[in-house]
C-alpha cells in the first residue's frame, strides 16, 4: 500500500487568475531547467485570486526565480506519499488518518499507468504523526 512517506516542501504562488498564468509560471521554471513533479491550483473566476501549488525538483531555485519575476511565492511543509497505484490505496490511507484523528487539510497527486507509484501530496493537521502512522 504505502511505499514511502516523507516530509517535503511545496511552493505556493498567489496570483490573479488570468488566461495564461500557468503557462507563464511554468515557462519561468522550464527555462531554468526546473521540473514540476506535482501541481495543483484553485481559482473561481478570471480576475480573482488564485493559488497554485508546485512540488519541483529544485524548490529553492524555483522560489528565487518566481520572486525575481514579481510573483510572491513561498515554501510550505507537506507530506509526500508514494502509494501502490491500485484501487483502494487512497481510501486506505485516508481511513487510517481519519481513525487516528488526523485531518487532511488538502491533497493533490499524480498517477501513471505501467506499475509506477501514485504520488500524493498532503497537508494535514499533524504531519509528524501522519508520517509515523503512514510508515506503519
Amino acid at each position: 500500500m504505502v511505499k514511502k512517506a516523507v516530509r517535503g516542501k511545496e511552493i505556493s504562488v498567489s496570483v490573479i487568475n488570468e488566461v495564461g498564468i500557468l503557462a507563464k509560471i511554468t515557462s519561468f521554471l522550464v527555462n531554468h531547467g526546473i521540473n514540476v513533479e506535482a501541481v495543483a491550483g484553485a481559482a473561481r473566476r478570471v480576475g480573482e485570486a488564485a493559488v497554485l501549488m508546485f512540488v519541483t525538483d529544485d524548490n529553492l531555485a524555483a522560489v528565487n526565480i518566481l520572486n525575481e519575476h514579481g510573483l510572491q511565492s513561498m515554501e510550505n511543509d507537506i507530506i509526500i506519499v508514494e502509494l501502490e497505484n491500485t484501487p483502494g490505496s487512497l481510501k486506505n490511507i485516508s481511513e487510517i488518518l481519519a481513525q487516528n484523528g488526523i485531518n487532511i487539510e488538502y491533497i493533490y497527486g499524480t498517477t501513471c499507468s505501467g506499475g509506477c507509484p501514485a504520488k500524493m501530496i498532503l497537508a494535514t493537521s499533524n504531519d509528524e504523526i501522519a508520517i509515523r502512522i503512514l510508515k506503519g
